[in-house]
């Protein structure tokens, strides 16, 4: 997830084709006032001397979605550092600040240009607070590219040449002077935001060697503006860590960092309602990114592949061995490779929790609140009433402990209904008022003076994870179909899959945010997998399950896990342009393997 490779595959064009700026104004001279189709001529690459302008896509009509155009500039005339754009986390961090400077400049020239519909419109994509590798700028060694949108001006569907050419000969330089040349821009506020990836990155590294899976430093803001807003909270508690849990580390800018770090193993996060706890967990689950300096949570920092679990009634579930959780159920049906078009909250969370080992998670963050109640535990009087060869789940209580001692899988838990929880946890930190307490000893002590609770139960495996995408003969037909099978086994889940489509790339997207997507009209809902961070990472999501089946799987089938493996060394070796074709939009976000894991885990067909 360092980086893409050499974006330079991404350019959509020959170079040996491009015109000079003067061809481009006399051509948009020559198609003023026809029909707006007209506009479709200027498709191409043009000189500006300090950078090239390309015209990728133009809209058909100036109600339409905006036509894409991106600028390329050389790393020699841009004049940023070598050393911010090599590669890994400083070339991100570069690409996501020039976004933000970019977007902060066009935004002053959008709409200016006059005329109907989307006419005049510049934009680009809206960064978050997060750190993510997007398609609105790539970089490499020679160049940098920034791709974004302009509605080229019609009143009517008749062109307006004049107000296109203020845009791409007045506003668009201007942009590009103040926003990608360094001796332009402030040094320690670019400086700042290479400087904070490469310290996050040497604190993941040392997190790990460490045996650490999250870590919050002192002073950190956890609590966010509102529900609708990802901004730090103004007037909030400031995080301070426990004193027997607090770690110093010593980072190459900002030097000395402290705060409390979590070990491998169990966690648990108590306290009353309102005092902090679900706060501190989502704060863990949005850790596995980068944030950007001012957000409060630079230093929040979680295992990487780190899966927030919870219930989710309703979901697509296609042949997953939950048989660790759930076994011996009432109508026979095999739970070493179920299936349900429709899960219950207890039969999906199992279901994600065998998703996310297949996945390789190494940690799992829990809420109790979103959780199963029946998934998660079941206390002694419930256990004397219904006997455990009645009730065939097995209690998340009952396997974590052998999740992490044999599968080194860890957990953070956030409990507030039920005791039984302590009796498995390593660590206990209780939030008191926003501020953190470690109670691990004191727990223990109390534990000691009652019966403990059915805390483990026996025969714990975990399965093979070889659940195979089988392709059949009639794949390449226009009604092809395929399935998620599992390999070597056969039973009443061995059939053919619905219609896919077998339509190539000409299979219909549609983005729902961070709630999802379509191919064609079959939905693909996100909105439970709470670590999405953005909406073009769902958009990134649908173009690469769009690629995997009109591509990887339209001659041979393959496992699930290698189908990961594929898609995510594509990215790293080709970058955007492998699934996007001919031209790379703006507005895709690289995703966590994670999230490749669920979109696929949620596509019914």
């Amino acid at each position: 997830m360092d980086g893409l490779a050499d974006s330079s595959q991404g350019i959509s064009m020959e170079r040996n084709g491009i015109k000079s700026s003067e061809e481009l104004r006399r051509s948009l001279r020559a198609v003023d006032r026809k029909s707006y189709p007209a506009y479709k001529s200027l498709a191409g690459g043009y000189d500006f001397g300090r950078y090239q302008l390309w015209i990728d896509h133009v809209q058909g009509d100036p109600f339409a979605s905006p036509s894409n155009v991106h600028i390329e500039i050389s790393q020699k005339v841009a004049g940023f550092p070598e050393d911010y754009y090599k590669a890994g986390p400083a070339r991100r961090a570069l690409s996501d600040f020039l976004i933000r400077q970019f977007a902060g400049q066009v935004e002053t020239y959008n709409f200016k240009a006059k005329g109907s519909g989307k006419s005049g419109l510049i934009t680009i994509t809206r960064c978050g607070q997060e750190v993510l590798e997007r398609s609105a700028c790539e970089m490499d060694e020679k160049r940098i590219q920034m791709r974004f949108f302009v509605g080229f001006p019609a009143f009517g569907r008749t062109i307006q040449a004049g107000e296109l050419e203020k845009i791409l000969f007045e506003f668009l330089p201007a942009c590009v002077e103040k926003s990608l040349i360094y001796r332009k821009l402030d040094p320690k506020k670019v400086q700042q935001a290479v400087w904070l990836a490469e310290d996050q990155a040497m604190l993941r590294q040392i997190l790990k060697k460490e045996k650490l899976v999250a870590f919050v430093a002192n002073g950190s803001v956890l609590p966010r503006k509102s529900g609708v807003s990802d901004l730090p909270m103004k007037d909030s508690v400031p995080f301070e860590s426990p004193a027997s849990m607090e770690r110093t580390f010593v980072l190459p800018h900002r030097g000395e960092i402290r705060g409390m770090a979590v070990p491998e193993g169990i966690t648990l996060i108590v306290g009353g309602g309102y005092h902090g706890k679900s706060t501190l967990l989502d704060a863990l689950q949005m850790g596995v990114y980068d944030h950007i300096a001012g957000d409060g949570r630079e230093f929040v920092l979680t295992e990487n592949t780190a899966v927030k679990l919870r219930a989710e009634d309703g979901r697509s579930v296609k042949n997953v061995d939950i048989s660790l959780f759930i076994n011996n159920l009432p109508n026979g049906k095999d739970t070493h490779q179920f299936s349900t078009p429709d899960a219950s909250g207890s039969t999906s969370q199992a279901a994600a929790v065998m998703e996310g080992l297949e996945a390789g998670t190494r940690l799992f963050l829990i809420d109790e609140d979103t959780s199963a109640t029946n998934f998660m535990v079941r206390d002694d009087l419930m256990q004397h009433v219904i006997h455990t060869d009645q009730e065939p789940i097995t209690p998340f209580l009952e396997r974590a402990r052998d999740l992490y001692e044999q599968s080194g899988v860890s957990t953070i838990l956030v409990a507030g209904s039920s005791g039984a929880f302590f009796y498995i946890a390593d660590y206990v930190i209780q939030m008191d008022r926003y501020c953190p307490v470690d109670i691990t000893e004191k727990v223990k002590e109390i534990c000691g003076q009652y019966q403990a609770p059915r805390i483990r139960a026996p025969h714990y495996q975990i399965p093979e994870f070889n659940r195979m995408i089988r392709v059949p003969e009639n794949r390449k037909q226009e009604n092809g179909s395929y399935d998620i099978r599992t390999k070597g086994r056969k039973g009443e889940n061995d059939e053919k899959g619905q219609e896919s489509g077998g339509r190539e790339d000409r299979m219909k997207i549609r983005v729902s945010g961070r709630d999802g997507f379509s191919l064609d009209h079959e939905s693909v809902e996100m909105r439970f997998v709470e670590q999405l961070a953005d909406g073009e990472q769902s958009a990134a999501l649908a173009q690469l399950l769009r690629y995997a089946l009109t591509r990887e799987l339209k001659e041979n089938g393959c496992s699930v896990v290698e189908l990961a493996d594929r898609l995510e060394q594509l990215l790293d070796q080709k970058g955007w342009s492998a699934f996007s074709s001919p031209w790379i939009p703006c507005g895709l976000a690289r995703p966590r393997r994670q999230e490749i894991f669920a979109a696929f885990n949620r596509y019914r067909r």
